[in-house]
């Protein structure tokens, strides 16, 4: 893998990181740990674009308050000069 897409990996993992963090209480649990997150990583015309899929089913067991979605996922978009954009989105 390149290093710029190492980079725009990190940086949107950051970003759900921060927002599993405000959401909830207790981070310490698998569902909202790294571990259960599983990035994609495209590229096109000097963009690299991050979706991040939750991945429940990777950890053994729910932790309390974990509600089970179907097709969760964030889409980032990471310029070439290193600017994150969450791309808005309605599921």
């Amino acid at each position: 893998m390149e290093g710029p897409a190492i980079l725009a990996a990190n940086a949107a993992l950051q970003q759900v990181m921060k927002r599993f963090a405000k959401e909830k209480e207790n981070t310490r649990h698998c569902v909202y740990s790294p571990k259960s997150l599983e990035l994609v990583i495209g590229y096109q015309a000097g963009w690299y674009f991050v979706r991040v899929n939750h991945r429940v089913d990777q950890c053994p067991g729910f932790g309390p308050g974990v509600q089970a979605e179907f097709d969760w996922f964030e889409l980032y978009a990471y310029s070439p000069d290193g600017r994150l954009e969450r791309y808005p989105y309605a599921p």
